[in-house]
């Protein structure tokens, strides 16, 4: 059956993340996500639960490995906002909106996450310090300046493209700027 490959295949990606996601504790990982991409369908055409529960499982066990929070985002229809822990919103500063995503209207992904979360919030904006994004569902809006590739094997769930970012901050100051802390002796010693 596809669901046991594509979970093989997710939690594959989930193992390179933690040798090469560079992600701390209580920071906050955004998903995107189309379980209509994964079974090889065009992405908004055919959004599927039992993919989308599989995948919040993996997810959930990954992000209470490594201590950090999950954001969910919800499809077009919803302006790609994103669920989340309302602690997690509390804790961020995040502006709660009033919807309840649905398949038609959300996601499965969004959907599910919904439904499993504790006590799940609906936001429109956050900042997210890293992503994984399933299907090519643009979760780049949600991440902070500057994105960074992180390059992984495991290209694909299903018939998903997967990509994955993290972020670091700006570099501002020009050619004359210090940007490694070791290198602040060198300037501080003359």
């Amino acid at each position: 059956m596809a669901i046991e490959q594509w979970q093989e295949e997710v939690r594959t990606l989930l193992d390179e993340c933690r040798e090469n996601l560079p992600i701390g504790e209580g920071k906050v990982l955004v998903i995107g996500c189309s379980t209509s991409e994964i079974a090889g369908q065009q992405i908004g055409t055919s959004g599927m639960m039992e993919p989308a529960n599989m995948l919040y499982e993996e997810l959930k066990k990954f992000a209470d490995d490594k201590k950090v929070h999950l954001a969910f985002q919800c499809c077009e229809h919803l302006n790609r906002a994103l669920v989340v822990e309302r602690q997690t919103a509390l804790e961020n500063g995040w502006e709660e909106v009033t919807v309840i995503p649905v398949r038609k209207a959300g996601g499965s992904m969004a959907t599910c996450a919904y439904s499993q979360m504790k006590d799940p919030v609906v936001v429109e904006f956050i900042k997210a310090d890293a992503g994984i994004d399933i299907g090519d569902t643009f979760i780049g809006m949600h991440l902070k300046h500057v994105a960074v590739p992180i390059r992984v094997n495991q290209k694909s769930i299903g018939g998903a493209h997967v990509t994955i970012a993290t972020t670091r901050p700006k570099l501002i100051g020009g050619a004359r700027a210090v940007y490694e802390s070791q290198k602040l002796n060198d300037h501080c010693s003359s």
